[in-house]
């Protein structure tokens, strides 16, 4: 599996959510098993089935997230390039044709906040716009059409 990028606080982020999985999660998850095993007969306990498949998907979750830090790449302060745009670039982009210029910052998907401005580098305007340069533009695949941006300003925080 290929090294994801994402940033500092994007990591230390995913480590807080699986400490509280790990720590407050799963000592929820297992009293509830604890709780429907003293109802008696598993075989005809929807509360203990509905623990387990509970039980299931937390660890699924949790797994999944360790997976992602063990193949995560951190891009921070320096590597973050101002010359093109990349992991951790905040990006002033306008879309040709009209005033208004869009600032947002270009982050892992696991760090994506639509109403801070941070898109992820998978999603259409995000894949467009990597190791694009001041001044290029880019065209994005919409379902009104194609939407043409031009680069503004490529910079760190």
């Amino acid at each position: 599996m290929a090294k994801k990028q994402m940033s500092r606080e994007g990591y230390q982020k995913l480590e807080e959510k699986i400490n509280y999985l790990v720590t407050v999660r799963r000592a929820e998850v297992a009293q509830k098993l604890k709780e429907a095993r003293a109802f008696g007969d598993l075989s005809e306990n929807a509360e203990y089935d509905e623990a387990k498949n509970e039980q299931g998907i937390l660890e699924a979750e949790i797994a999944e997230l360790e997976n992602t830090l063990a193949n995560a790449e951190i891009v921070d302060g320096d590597n973050i390039s101002v010359d093109e745009i990349g992991i951790g670039s905040l990006i002033e982009i306008r879309r040709k044709g009209e005033d208004k210029i869009q600032k947002l910052q270009i982050v892992g998907t696991n760090e994506v906040n639509v109403k801070e401005g941070k898109i992820s580098d998978e999603s259409p305007i995000g894949r467009a716009a990597m190791h694009k340069r001041v001044g290029d533009t880019f065209i994005v695949e919409a379902p009104v059409g194609e939407l043409t941006f031009e680069v503004l300003a490529i910079s760190r925080k």
